[in-house]
């Protein structure tokens, strides 16, 4: 396998999910191991938020303390060496499915969360002037905004919510121009996510898909790579 000749793309999108971050101890979604579906899928409606809001914060609260020993590997490292060795010449923009706030721990400066994270909370109330805040407590009780008064949650997109509206638009922005699309350790079946390649293709990319198993039928990318990230992207990206 050649390392990737970044210096031929001028415009580079990179989508991360589960996989990059399986080898730091943390499951995967579909995988095997996804025990983020048995804890907190039944906290994770959209639709029940203000109801279920004890429920999530014990479920969610447990999950972000997990996270407080849980540290980068290689593939984190690998791309947030690559971001800082390159991206003062070119466009690299880095959008991840993860929570989990890795990339940045990993010294990743510019990351698009297009599902949240589990390290923040927001305010309920939607005409509140609050934004979305860093915050690393263990709440055992709803925390209530400091603005408003309002209860607190997770900032993290439950299923039936739309995908924060910055951040699709900072990612659909990138996509228009990209040259170079990487899917990382993420299947890609799911909207908007599976809408990405397809967007990168539109615009002529070179188009990459590496993970621990291939898609399942016929593939859009262009090229695959199986394995696990943290063992190819070091080499890959050097």
């Amino acid at each position: 396998m050649k390392p990737l000749q970044t210096h031929i793309y001028r415009n580079i999108v990179v989508l991360t999910g589960a996989g990059v971050s399986a080898a730091s101890g943390l499951s995967t979604f579909r995988g095997p191991d996804g025990r983020w579906q048995h804890e907190l899928l039944a906290v994770s409606d959209g639709h029940r938020v203000m109801e279920m809001l004890p429920e999530m914060w014990r479920a969610y609260g447990k999950a972000r303390a997990n996270l407080s020993g849980v540290q980068p590997n290689a593939a984190h490292f690998a791309l947030a060496n690559w971001q800082q060795k390159w991206g003062a010449e070119r466009q690299i923009t880095l959008v991840t499915q993860n929570v989990d706030g890795l990339h940045q721990k990993a010294g990743s400066s510019d990351v698009t969360e297009i599902h949240g994270s589990l390290l923040e909370s927001r305010c309920t109330n939607p005409h509140c002037e609050s934004k979305p805040f860093f915050d690393r407590e263990i709440h055992t009780e709803v925390p209530m905004c400091r603005v408003c008064g309002a209860p607190l949650r997770p900032n993290i997109t439950l299923f039936h919510e739309a995908l924060p509206l910055d951040a699709i638009t900072r990612v659909k922005r990138a996509l228009r121009d990209c040259d170079l699309f990487l899917s990382i350790g993420t299947s890609g079946v799911v909207s908007p996510a599976s809408e990405f390649v397809r967007a990168a293709i539109y615009a002529g990319a070179r188009t990459i898909y590496l993970n621990l198993t291939p898609l399942d039928g016929p593939s859009p990318f262009a090229e695959t790579l199986v394995g696990r990230a943290e063992e190819i992207l070091p080499a890959f990206l050097d």
